[in-house]
């Protein structure tokens, strides 16, 4: 582990941190002023490891003000945390702070036992980071652990080298064209365009231009001849977003070029062969479309040679932090703006929402988590009102208990559960049932009866992997429990459970705790 930089002129704030930081096992370093801090990063450069974990720096001090110093700092290691000291106790100071990108704010006096949690938060999170870093270095095209991403990801690698016509569905939000394109990207014509075009986006009497390109003067205003989507994705893939809300009339069009491979330009005489590999999305049931008449059989047929489902988010909640996490970074490019971490505590709110607008849905949210939160941790009471609003009382009360104001302490104090609880969480009048199935109270029945009753409606549903299932979501509870009990420290966790150092480790990995 690198060592604590501390930053202060007082003799005896350095002579405190510096003896309990030593007791925790944490390495120290100290310094009077900015200028002696800046010289040691220089000098640093070239050595990762000579560098700080963490830096704690007093805001006010001669030859230089921590802010400045924190400014300074984020411009050479903006994942580094910061935490700010003073005496001053300030508004201006705290905004200062909290603008510049500091971990956290840390007014004087403090209590030593607290300044401690707060730095060793702060080490952990770095070490997050560091991992983070290591692991986005290549941003994935897609990101999923869920059994149902991974089988859509199997059937990608599976028509990696095929150009057979694939039918996507799935809800609005869920990611279909994010599939498109993977699909385009891993296929023989990666190396051609790939077009999309939302069939339900146009205006039907623009649509037919749109899709296969007209010639000059075929009606009002057209003065020259255009290309339409199936030329512009000559030798690459041409993906039909919503094909369920394609007019009628125009599917017939749509069917002819799928059978022979020609079609015509509107107000055109001479046929265009059309080298282009078809992938179609929808959210919409298009058996049910044809049984209404509103869509043609046989074209659902011509499109309907290989389908994949894609999952809504509230089939894969334990998804939910690593797509939060992933949209945090990809918002704060977007903005220009440092990165926001969020607590375990919003990410076990965020997973009991329900996504009606699935992924996209996150994404917004985390759009609007990088402008409106207003310090660099997210926690639970910041997430947006929709999400507050959607959960139970009884579940938000437990993951965001009422705070003295410190926010130093929130995390600690926060009781941490895991994203998938046994059943559906239910507010039951008088007590918090997180882990039973519907209708049984706690009062009654003990949480083996909720395992009972859990497994059973699995085993109903025709599942075939309850045993992974329900092992999965028994050890996320025990481990964060325990984690939460010790305030993440896995080894005193481990020693707690009963298990050993390298095992508890290794289930974080594998159950996606970290």
């Amino acid at each position: 582990m690198k060592p604590i930089w501390i930053v202060d002129d007082d003799q005896s704030i350095r002579f405190v941190l510096e003896k309990a930081l030593l007791r925790e096992d944490m390495p120290t370093r100290s310094f009077t002023n900015t200028r002696e801090v800046l010289t040691a990063l220089e000098a640093a450069a070239d050595d990762e490891m000579q560098g700080p974990q963490v830096l704690v720096s007093d805001i006010r001090m001669p030859g230089g003000s921590g802010l400045d110093l924190l400014d300074k700092i984020k411009a050479r290691h903006p994942g580094l945390p910061v935490i700010i000291m003073t005496a001053f106790s300030d508004l201006d100071s705290a905004v200062s702070a909290f603008q510049g990108g500091a971990f956290e704010y840390l007014p004087k006096p403090f209590d030593l036992p607290r300044a401690v949690e707060l730095i060793r938060r702060a080490v952990d999170e770095s070490q997050r980071e560091e991992v983070a870093e290591e692991r986005m270095v290549e941003a994935p095209e897609m990101l999923g652990q869920a059994p149902a991403m991974q089988d859509v990801f199997r059937a990608i690698g599976r028509l990696s080298q095929s150009n057979v016509t694939v039918l996507i569905t799935g809800e609005s939000g869920s990611g279909k064209e994010l599939v498109a394109r993977a699909l385009h990207k891993h296929s023989p014509r990666a190396s051609g365009p790939f077009v999309a075009i939302n069939t339900a986006a146009i205006p039907k009497d623009l649509l037919e231009s749109e899709l296969f390109g007209h010639e000059r003067g075929a009606f009002t205003g057209a003065q020259t001849m255009r290309r339409g989507r199936f030329e512009q994705a000559e030798g690459g893939t041409l993906f039909l977003d919503e094909i369920g809300d394609m007019p009628f009339d125009l599917q017939t069009r749509l069917l002819r070029v799928l059978s022979d491979g020609h079609f015509y330009r509107v107000g055109g005489h001479n046929s265009v062969k059309a080298n282009v590999r078809v992938i179609a999305a929808t959210h919409q049931d298009l058996e049910q479309r044809v049984k209404q008449g509103g869509f043609r059989e046989d074209l659902f047929h011509r499109l309907n040679v290989i389908r994949l489902r894609l999952p809504a988010l509230r089939e894969r909640g334990e998804d939910v932090p690593a797509l939060t996490r992933h949209f945090l970074q990809q918002s704060a490019r977007q903005l220009g703006v440092e990165p926001k971490r969020i607590s375990e505590a919003a990410l076990v709110q965020l997973a009991q929402f329900d996504f009606p607008g699935n992924v996209r849905q996150l994404e917004n949210i985390c759009h609007w988590l990088t402008v409106m939160a207003p310090a660099q941790l997210i926690e639970a009471k910041d997430l947006p009102p929709e999400v507050m609003a959607a959960v139970p009382h009884e579940i938000a009360a437990a993951v965001a208990p009422a705070s003295n104001g410190n926010a130093a302490e929130f995390e600690a104090a926060a009781p941490v559960a895991p994203p998938i609880a046994f059943g559906a969480a239910q507010s039951v009048p008088g007590s918090v049932v997180a882990g039973l199935p519907n209708g049984i109270d706690a009062a009654s029945a003990g949480w083996e009866s909720g395992l009972e009753r859990e497994a059973q409606n699995l085993l109903a549903a025709g599942r075939n992997d309850v045993w992974d299932a329900l092992s999965r979501r028994f050890e996320s509870r025990l481990i964060l429990t325990a984690l939460a009990n010790t305030r993440g420290r896995r080894i005193e966790a481990a020693q707690k459970l009963g298990i050993g150092r390298n095992t508890i480790t290794r289930k974080i990995q594998d159950l996606g705790l970290e």
